[in-house]
């Protein structure tokens, strides 16, 4: 039976815009390991705590926006500590890039140097991805870019063609609210070493220590 890759993608940081930052990650899972008994536990908690069973958007849960405009804050912590617990027990691997704005004269430079990073990244970890015979990617809208960089990327490291996704089950919705949640930890990172955090991951992470203690070193248990 053929080994699939799925490569599920978010972005943080527009582009083209005036964001200081710019992070991609990219999320690995085997499609031999299910996640389903995960999700059915993740789900479970959140009944039993009552708390509304909605997709995962870090930045909304953060600010008490959209779905979560009327969760208090108590109520959004332990969401937050939820989804943590939930993406601990994946069988999934993850990396993000991270680029600051001002590196880069125009969006066509980053997108370059972002085609160059996947390639290494891939030839770095070249045993991994070659044990699969199938890579498929899922996106969102809007990030057609980054599909090119991909699919370069795919094709000149392992020789082979990326198959494009859209999301069709639960797993697929909920891998791709993981790499939500990873990129906002990765960028939380870099707002806290330059003293950017603000009072929103004070209140949600704590402190610095605190942050990377508890949730930088859980999640970069699942780097790459």
């Amino acid at each position: 039976m053929a080994k699939e890759l799925s490569i599920f993608v978010d972005e943080s940081g527009d582009r083209g815009g005036k964001a200081r930052y710019y992070l991609l990650t990219l999320v690995f899972h085997d499609q031999a390991n299910s996640i389903a008994e995960a999700v059915t536990g993740y789900e479970a908690k959140l009944a039993r705590a009552d708390l509304p069973n909605i997709p995962f958007h870090s930045e909304p849960l953060m600010n008490g926006h959209k779905d979560y405009e009327f969760l208090d804050i108590e109520q959004r912590k332990v969401m937050l500590a939820y989804f943590s617990s939930f993406v601990r027990k994946l069988p999934i691997s993850y990396i993000t890039f991270v680029y600051r704005r001002s590196q880069f004269e125009d969006p066509a430079r980053l997108m370059e140097r972002m085609g160059r990073d996947i390639s290494s990244a891939m030839i770095e970890h070249l045993g991994f991805f070659q044990s699969f015979d199938d890579v498929k990617v899922y996106y969102d809208n809007g990030q057609d870019i980054v599909k090119q960089a991909l699919d370069r990327s795919v094709d000149k490291v392992l020789s082979k063609g990326v198959v494009r996704r859209r999301k069709t089950s639960m797993t697929d919705y909920r891998l791709e609210q993981v790499a939500d949640y990873l990129c906002t930890i990765e960028l939380a990172l870099v707002k806290y070493e330059a003293k950017e955090n603000g009072e929103t991951y004070n209140k949600f992470f704590g402190g610095i220590g605190s942050f990377k203690r508890n949730w930088l070193k859980q999640a970069r248990s699942k780097r790459i």
